[in-house]
């Protein structure tokens, strides 16, 4: 039995024993009702592995009474999909669950599509890479995409004490958890990873195994890094990388990125972040910053871990030798600061939009000045209404000219690091 892993041996047969997957599974969820419909279309589940796709795919299949079929786009090709849909039109029809299906090429996605056109085969894919880029377009207007998440914390400690009170191994074992930081960090919210630790522990030891942050170290060889995603040392750790880039030092802001990185924080809150900061620091000392930062959050979505910590890294690192400012995050914080105080003030007339007759005969946008008719695209007019005309939020010269920085920082650079 114990040669069986633990996340077969515990997998759940019905949508009540599943964990995790709220959005999806929850009372009225999408995936629920058609589950109780006994109506299920084509769809590719998307996610991180160790999320549920595989057990999600079987409960269905489960539901539906129909022949369930697993294959893996690592190891199948073109003539394992066709024999299969030959067996749904000689006997009926057949739920393909598809692992790994960004796996196959366009030809290969293209066997399937008269299948699931003509409904012989119910066709569950399932992917760890964006559904877009990686199925054909043809098979996508085919199917449903269903995003699962990486599970949390508090779904992985309940499909733990599921797996020790229902599975016959774990339960003479004795298991109980006394600390659960390095298992939780370790499974980065793999269902799969954290059961294949409790596993593992329960093999090496007799009963009773008590699980320690020390034991499953020493089990996975692997230190981990300190570093709680909803804790102190999370936000300690962010903190130092934002004032690392706003203080333009490059290495400071890499090495705390690695803590994330190595702590399996979420490459997205770290390019979030990175966003904000290119123009709450940086703003119109370098538009480009807030350009490339822009790009970096779309391209860490696209592309996922582990190979955007270059790209991020390569923003982190543009960021922190950008020339800084903050002008334009103190003009906003002013001007909401004055209209919390001074409240709705009247627009002036010459400012206004004067789409009908009678607006015009109310003076709305007369002697309005149009500046590309004037000698430099400028012409003076007030454009703040009367009782805080002249007002100043946005200050440009609190902007270091480029050429500054740059020689401050070749000169800090040359102390600091002797370059």
């Amino acid at each position: 039995m114990q040669n069986i892993p633990l996340a077969e041996r515990v997998r759940p047969l019905k949508l009540e024993d599943f964990v995790g997957q709220e959005h999806l599974t929850g009372p009225g969820a999408t995936l629920r009702k058609f589950i109780e419909s006994g109506t299920i279309p084509s769809m590719i589940f998307w996610g991180p592995p160790g999320v549920g796709k595989t057990t999600l795919a079987r409960i269905m299949g489960e539901a539906l009474n129909i022949t369930f079929v697993q294959l893996s786009a690592i190891s199948a090709g073109v003539g394992d999909v066709r024999k299969i849909i030959a067996e749904a039109k000689e006997k009926g029809k057949i739920l393909l669950f598809l692992d790994e299906i960004h796996r196959f090429n366009k030809s290969q996605q293209d066997a399937l599509l008269g299948a699931v056109e003509s409904g012989n085969i119910l066709l569950i894919g399932a992917t760890t890479e964006n559904p877009s880029f990686e199925v054909n377009n043809a098979l996508l207007s085919r199917c449903q995409v269903y995003v699962l998440n990486e599970l949390s914390a508090e779904d992985l400690l309940l499909m733990a004490k599921n797996a020790i009170e229902k599975d016959e191994f774990l339960r003479e074992k004795n298991i109980r958890i006394q600390e659960q930081d390095a298992m939780l960090q370790y499974s980065g919210g793999d269902g799969r990873k954290l059961l294949n630790i409790i596993d593992m522990l329960a093999m090496q030891e007799k009963s009773p195994v008590v699980i320690t942050d020390e034991k499953v170290q020493k089990a996975l060889q692997n230190k981990q890094i300190i570093y709680d995603k909803a804790g102190e040392e999370h936000y300690n750790i962010i903190s130092a990388f934002i004032k690392s880039m706003r203080g333009s030092d490059p290495n400071a802001a890499v090495y705390y990125m690695a803590r994330m990185i190595e702590g399996g924080e979420n490459p997205e809150f770290i390019a979030r972040r990175m966003l904000i900061l290119a123009s709450e620091d940086i703003g119109n000392a370098n538009p480009t910053a807030l350009v490339l930062a822009t790009n970096t959050m779309t391209a860490v979505q696209t592309i996922g871990m582990p190979e955007s910590r270059i790209i991020l890294a390569q923003c982190a690192t543009y960021l922190a030798c950008s020339p800084k400012s903050n002008a334009a995050y103190m003009a906003i914080d002013s001007a909401m600061a004055l209209v919390k105080q001074t409240g709705a003030l009247a627009v002036p007339l010459h400012l206004r939009n004067a789409p009908t007759k009678l607006m015009k005969t109310m003076d709305y946008g007369k002697n309005y000045q149009y500046a590309h008719a004037h000698t430099g695209n400028f012409v003076e007019q007030e454009f703040l209404p009367s009782t805080i005309s002249g007002a100043k939020f946005y200050d440009p010269g609190n902007n270091p000219r480029e050429n500054e920085m740059r020689e401050f920082l070749k000169k800090r650079w040359k102390e600091k690091y002797g370059y």
